[in-house]
């Protein structure tokens, strides 16, 4: 069975070589393809985090031909064997286990460093990992605040390291060719984006106070937040839904959408932010909205807006999550790795279909076959210095937006911001969420 899905791999890697001799790909050569499928040498690979997406990346990470993951770390001891025995059994070796990543990052033998924790810890692990040497892989959002993306800046500058955010879509095949259609002007001038995104989560309940469980270092998990008691409905996912470690469903789903809007209307800081919403299902837990639409106003007449509904899973469009362009001439809809453009009277003129299953609501896994050509961009970029489809200037400013999006919910009113650098303009109030506190001694350092 894994050895089909190798064969999958490799013939799919081979397929979209073809493809980037014709343009569809312009971070990839046929050359550097070659160089990485005809090598002997593999990128060797810590990941760190791997509970649920974790997991799933090492999986995929684990099947790159050109890949071995030789230490797998998690402060779970349960996640972190469960996710040894399944790599293990990918590669035929096993890769070692560490509690603490920052022993990974001791360790000459390590290339890279795939970090899938919750996003308090994405920005000061991805900038440790560089200061050590390492090159990055980093889930979106890049970053928990704003100000520890422009700090990702500049450590990848000053370290000279290369540094992808997980914002896979960026890789797809179908996905390139449809902004590719934009930027040829298949529906003329483009002017308004709508992303979304629906599920249907149920409540986390009233947490209490109870004694850390034995397989979980939760000093360590909570690292440079600072300290807050054990609660037994916080760990694993349930961190999403809170401010202090994470950034709700915006930037934990609504980063994707909101980078694949920034990245057809071809914009990239705002002038102006507004959100609207609230946690309005069930009374728990629960701090970050289950229910928000952001808006964004950029200049030359451009606009964007992110629908969030975390729990009613009323789809938009027939799809659970999805981004539409509207044009002088029609408008064109980006589904997973496939594409539709309509006329103005809601024709269809033109279907691009996706080959691949893809799952929006599995949590950890949705697109993994697709997923291989987003870590072989990374891979490329390693070995011969081609472009990456998602570098962290990128990463990080389609992240900022959905960022502004929260502060705007969260100070109660719209945000005026200067288009030139993404800051916020003459607001205390609001630059109070620029940036957190962190734990003492942990305070990100560069």
């Amino acid at each position: 069975m894994e050895s089909n899905r190798r064969d999958f791999i490799k013939k799919t890697l081979v397929g979209v070589t073809a493809l980037s001799a014709g343009g569809i790909l312009p971070g990839f050569s046929v050359r550097s393809y070659n160089r990485i499928l005809g090598s002997n040498e593999k990128i060797r690979i810590s990941v760190m985090g791997v509970n649920s997406r974790g997991k799933a990346l090492a999986e995929t990470y684990a099947s790159q031909p050109n890949c071995d993951v030789i230490h797998i770390c998690d402060v779970d001891r349960r996640a972190m064997e469960k996710c040894i025995a399944s790599v293990t059994e990918i590669q035929q070796h096993q890769p070692k286990g560490l509690s603490d990543f920052r022993r990974s990052l001791e360790s000459k033998d390590i290339d890279g460093m795939v970090i899938a924790t919750p996003d308090h810890w994405h920005a000061p692990a991805a900038i440790l990992s560089m200061q050590a040497g390492k090159h990055v892989y980093v889930e979106k959002p890049c970053s928990h605040n704003p100000a520890e993306g422009e700090l990702l800046i500049k450590a990848a500058d000053k370290c000279g390291k290369v540094i992808q955010m997980g914002n896979q879509r960026r890789s797809y095949p179908n996905v390139i060719k449809a902004i590719q259609e934009l930027r040829n002007g298949a529906i003329g001038r483009s002017y308004l984006g709508k992303g979304w995104y629906t599920n249907n989560r149920g409540p986390i309940g009233i947490g209490k106070e109870v004694d850390v469980p034995e397989w979980l270092d939760w000093d360590l998990w909570q690292g440079p937040a600072p300290r807050k008691a054990y609660k037994d409905n916080i760990v694993h996912y349930n961190w999403h839904w809170r401010w202090h470690w994470g950034t709700g469903e915006a930037l934990n789903n609504g980063t994707h959408m909101v980078d694949l809007l920034r990245w057809g209307l071809d914009v990239d800081f705002p002038t102006k932010v507004s959100s609207a919403g609230g946690r309005y299902r069930y009374k728990d837990d629960w701090e970050t909205p289950d229910t928000q639409i952001i808006n964004f106003e950029f200049g030359y007449n451009i606009a964007m807006t992110w629908e969030g509904r975390s729990c009613n899973g009323k789809t938009i469009e027939g799809s659970t999550v999805g981004a539409l362009f509207y044009g002088e001439n029609g408008s064109l809809m980006i589904d997973g790795n496939a594409y539709t453009i309509f006329d103005l009277e809601s024709k269809v003129v033109k279907v691009v279909k996706n080959e691949e299953v893809i799952d929006a609501r599995n949590l950890s896994n949705p697109a993994s076959d697709l997923d291989s050509l987003h870590i072989q961009n990374f891979f490329s970029s390693i070995k011969t210095g081609e472009k990456l489809n998602s570098d962290i200037d990128s990463g990080h400013k389609s992240t900022l937006l959905v960022q502004l999006g929260n502060i705007s919910q969260r100070v109660g009113h719209s945000l005026n911001i200067d288009p030139k650098t993404g800051h916020i303009l003459d607001d205390k109030d609001a630059m109070q969420f620029w940036q957190r506190s962190y734990e003492k001694g942990w305070e990100i350092k560069l």
